[in-house]
């Protein structure tokens, strides 16, 4: 396993400066974000002008692009979008594409036949789809993302516990879908906060490494810390830093 962090986490800087600042923090690998609510790369850009896409992603201030973060609405070209993210991402030698879930309340089998086709797009490229825990979405408990993954094989999950905590009387369990996390995005959280300040939320960092080291998980543990408003999030994101080292 290894430390990363999100581009995410400087939404208000230009992405090179934020690739600057994250490399003086220390930081050696980095997730980028393609999204269309995003601050930094967006998918229908990246589709427009691949080459400056990657010029824009030339400079990485030593740090090594280990995840793409990729969302869009679902038009009928985001296919075609997911496509171009994931050329850039070959390109830069990244495997893993972080996806979102759909909303809860979309058919199940229709769910199923999406990420199929995301999953031979990115396949196609050498990439791995990840589609991220996320509170509201289908993949908001474990189980029925376990199930999505045995229905669409090569899906990944990228983990966020803190979707297992905020909102819940104690914890809910990720245990069923332990074998299938290709990423992990982390942050601190308490059951009636989504984000606090680290150590003062209920994620159990440790426990947490233990559970992906039985199952011999060796990718990123990646920082996904948007900005708290009136807290230093430099600081923040070196007590992150240091925190994971501390346990790997």
């Amino acid at each position: 396993m290894f430390v990363c962090v999100s581009t995410e986490c400087l939404p208000d800087m230009p992405l090179a400066a934020a690739m600057e600042r994250l490399a003086e923090l220390e930081f050696t690998a980095v997730e980028l974000d393609v999204r269309d609510d995003g601050g930094h790369l967006r998918p229908a850009a990246v589709a427009a002008d691949p080459e400056a896409a990657v010029a824009a992603c030339s400079d990485l201030q030593r740090l090594r692009p280990v995840a793409v973060s990729f969302a869009a609405p679902e038009t009928p070209d985001v296919y075609d979008l997911f496509e171009a993210s994931c050329r850039l991402a070959k390109s830069l030698g990244v495997v893993t594409m972080v996806v979102e879930a759909s909303e809860l309340g979309t058919p199940f089998n229709g769910e199923i036949e999406r990420l199929r086709k995301l999953v031979a797009i990115a396949a196609g490229l050498g990439g791995v789809v990840a589609v991220k825990t996320t509170a509201g979405r289908m993949t908001q408990d474990a189980e029925t993302t376990a199930s999505l993954c045995r229905n669409v094989p090569g899906l990944g999950v990228t983990l966020d516990p803190s979707h297992f905590i905020y909102g819940m009387k104690k914890p809910a369990s990720w245990e069923p879908i332990l074998k299938y996390v290709a990423h992990v995005h982390l942050r601190d959280t308490k059951a009636d906060a989504f984000q606090v300040r680290i150590g003062q939320g209920n994620v159990e960092y440790g426990k947490l490494v233990a559970q992906l080291e039985r199952v011999g998980y060796t990718r990123g543990l990646c920082a996904h810390m948007p900005p708290i408003e009136g807290v230093d999030q430099v600081g923040e994101l070196r007590k992150m830093r240091l925190l994971l080292e501390s346990l790997l």
